[in-house]
């Protein structure tokens, strides 16, 4: 059996994030984007039966700066992904790990109660998980 210590997702997650409409335009996203670091934007909900979307900043690359697109006319709602993964805050970070590799993600909302409480990613799980571990 492994002696190992269980890391959470909540032990690492950053609690700092952007929330944003799906109506405002990339440009003003970015203008008035407080978390940067976590290199992603959560998009609220409209409704209690709706669901939370993600715009990260490659996305933002890729499907507006590559396209020759205007950030002044793009919408969020336009190049989210929706509905996001979401992981739960007591998740052992070697299933986060997993999940990100079976799905091609990087970085994800950390959920609790339909409200989200945070961001994990990779460099979160590596930086914050493993190697505080090690020390």
């Amino acid at each position: 059996m492994n002696s190992r210590p269980i890391i959470r997702v909540k032990d690492i997650m950053k609690p700092d994030f952007d929330l944003v409409d799906g109506m405002d335009t990339v440009a003003d996203v970015l203008k008035t984007s407080v978390h940067a670091e976590s290199k992603c934007f959560i998009v609220n909900m409209r409704h209690e039966d709706d669901e939370f979307g993600i715009v990260l900043l490659s996305d933002i690359a890729k499907k507006v700066l590559a396209r020759d697109k205007s950030p002044e006319r793009v919408n969020i709602y336009e190049i989210m992904t929706k509905p996001l993964i979401s992981v739960d805050p007591d998740m052992d970070i070697r299933y986060c790990t997993r999940l990100f590799e079976n799905f091609g993600l990087s970085r994800v909302p950390v959920v609790e109660n339909k409200k989200v409480i945070g961001i994990v990613g990779y460099t979160d799980i590596v930086l914050r998980g493993v190697r505080d571990q090690l020390s």
